[in-house]
């Protein structure tokens, strides 16, 4: 795992630059750093700049950029079956000097190019650059676990693991895109993924799951290394061969993923997820587990029992980390700064702080519980959508029987109160954009975008969770934990995103999805014997998540004060609607986090709007 960044261009670039942005990059590589640049025949430069966090073969040998051949790699990243790839190099008598998954990822690169990367299993964003043909490589793993940014510009092309890195190389920042800002306060996280804009004008993120290729002259061409498939579903797989087939598939993923030449930590909810990777790690695997908990005291979000009795009988060693309110502004501004963006939620400020402890404790590696909603089913919403999938067949009656005696008491969205919302509107989506009408009327000037997404396959359960796979939730968490877990030079890893798990979760029969009024019934039965039966039998929905009102104290007049005080946010929200909304002292779950959002685009117009 390391931070990387680079430039190939025309531009000469000045040493403070590099000097610069490798200061930037400490955090993602404490361990070592590096920088190679080369004039091209064509009187082109390439910079590769790298910053190590040694996880496996922690020996300066793998340290980067590193020469294989005729190319060089800059690499951010684990290639979880790097073993399996080495023995077969092995094999056919390649000389390898290291005990690195770098040095096998550059050997494939090197004799293979972009094909090898259907080969490899892990999660990475790498820059790659043949010294004969000089020509560039950029490329970011099937489900964009390892960010990479891009700016192009008249001069060449920068890219970084980070903005920042970004921003140091160019020796400026760019604009903040105001209309991407608006499009999160009103509609939320789940719009910022849809399209291409980010915070910034002129700044892109590499496509998950794409190569791109810069030649000499500087010309691109993009194209897909992996693109997801959705075959339909094998209707003749009974629910115990879809139990069995997930539950394999898990235990190989976990394993490839405790790959490390250092302990690895566990994040720990009271949902099914998490405990299910403990479950296997400890139980199936003989792991060592050590589990991080955030507790509060919101009964919403509660899970303490759930969590003591993961603990309790798997036998795990267990930190459980409190809400902490103290300098609850201060630190969300440190938090902006760092991710070059407005925290996305609060979940996320406090997962914050569950890294913080993990790297307190001694630890360089965790694991979380990313993606097993959108495999096997897990928001309120799917069991609507589930009931729509169901209609018309044997098995409805007897489903909306089970939500009505295990959804219905605990959903709080008022559209997914009604069990037959997508079957008369099975396009409704207003569940998604919960009171974007009224945020959009809290701004200065109008602003709207109605709710869009992408046909991946049917029905619309199975449409509804590749979206949120590939653009609502997923990339949200990933670049939320990957920046959380770097601050505190920490690897985030997330077993579910599993590329033979993803292939084999597409072709379980939709109507094993649910059963018995309960999402993710296929996981829960998967991970059955290594996990405690009532957190697995536990219909709420829990995870990692605290309310706002315990972090800020909305009565105190300084923290009224400080929010309602001149700034630029105000340009883009009414000042009279902030003081309406601050003055009450209970809110809604939908307009604290316009609260939540509205301080984050506050805060991060003040560091980087100037």
């Amino acid at each position: 795992m390391c931070g990387i960044a680079g430039y190939y261009g025309s531009a000469e670039m000045p040493p403070e630059r590099i000097a610069a942005t490798l200061k930037a990059m400490h955090r993602r590589g404490p361990d070592a750093q590096g920088h190679w640049h080369r004039r091209t025949r064509a009187g082109r430069h390439v910079h590769l700049l790298s910053a190590r966090l040694a996880i496996i073969d922690l020996d300066p040998r793998a340290d980067q950029p590193f020469a294989h051949g005729d190319g060089m790699l800059s690499y951010n990243g684990e290639i979880y079956n790097y073993r399996e790839l080495r023995d077969g190099l092995e094999r056919a008598g390649v000389p390898l000097q290291t005990r690195s998954d770098t040095e096998v990822l550059a050997h494939l690169l090197a004799t293979e190019g972009a094909a090898a990367l259907t080969r490899c299993e892990g999660m990475w964003g790498f820059a790659w650059f043949d010294t004969v043909a000089e020509t560039l490589a950029l490329s970011r793993d099937r489900f964009g676990e390892k960010p990479l940014y891009l700016c192009r510009t008249q001069d060449g092309l920068y890219f970084g693991s980070e903005v920042k890195f970004v921003f140091a190389l160019m020796g400026r920042r760019l604009p903040v895109d105001t209309g991407h800002l608006k499009r999160y306060l009103v509609n939320g996280y789940k719009a910022l993924h849809k399209g291409e804009a980010t915070f910034f004008h002129g700044l892109e993120s590499l496509r998950p799951g794409h190569w791109l290729a810069i030649d000499t002259h500087g010309g691109t061409d993009l194209r897909p290394f992996w693109q997801p498939t959705f075959p339909a579903p094998d209707d003749g797989m009974t629910y115990a061969q879809a139990v069995a087939g997930a539950r394999e598939r898990l235990i190989r993923s976990v394993e490839l993923r405790l790959r490390a030449d250092m302990p690895v930590a566990f994040s720990l909810s009271g949902g099914i997820d998490s405990p299910a990777m403990t479950g296997i790690a400890k139980r199936e695997l003989g792991y060592d587990v050590h589990g991080f908990t955030i507790m509060n005291t919101d009964a919403r979000y509660e899970e303490r029992d759930m969590v003591e009795l993961v603990v309790r009988e798997l036998g795990v060693r267990h930190t459980p980390i409190p809400v902490e309110t103290a300098d609850f502004l201060p630190n969300l501004r440190t938090l902006i700064r760092y991710h070059d963006a407005p925290v996305f939620t609060i979940t996320f400020y406090a997962q914050w702080k569950v890294m913080q402890a993990v790297r307190e404790a001694g630890f360089k590696v965790a694991v979380s519980g990313t993606g097993a909603d959108e495999l096997f089913s897990g928001y309120y919403d799917h069991h609507n959508a589930y009931l729509a999938a169901m209609a018309g067949t044997d098995r409805h009656a007897s489903a909306r029987t089970e939500w009505e005696a295990q959804v219905a008491p605990i959903v709080r969205n008022p559209f997914l109160q009604d069990p037959d919302y997508l079957i008369r509107q099975p396009f409704g989506r207003d569940h998604v954009y919960l009171d974007a009408e009224r945020f959009a009327g809290m701004l200065v000037h109008p602003w709207g975008e109605p709710f869009t997404e992408t046909f991946y396959t049917q029905p619309l359960l199975r449409n509804r969770m590749a979206n949120e796979l590939f653009h609502e939730s997923v990339p949200v968490i990933l670049h939320e934990d990957d920046l959380n877990a770097m601050y505190f030079s920490v690897e985030n890893r997330s077993p579910f995103l599993d590329t033979k798990l993803f292939d084999f979760a597409q072709t379980i029969p939709t109507c094993h999805l649910i059963r018995d009024g309960r999402a993710k019934a296929v996981l829960r039965d998967a991970v059955r014997g290594l996990v405690p039966d009532p957190v697995l039998d536990n219909p709420r929905k829990v995870g990692f998540n605290a309310p706002l009102l315990d972090y800020l104290d909305t009565g105190s007049q300084a923290v009224r004060d400080e929010l309602l005080s001149d700034a630029a946010i105000f340009d883009i929200v009414r000042r009279d609607a902030m003081a309406n909304m601050l003055g009450r002292t209970e809110l809604p779950n939908s307009q604290s986090k316009f609260l939540f959002n509205f301080i984050n685009a506050r805060i991060f117009l003040e560091e980087f709007g100037a």
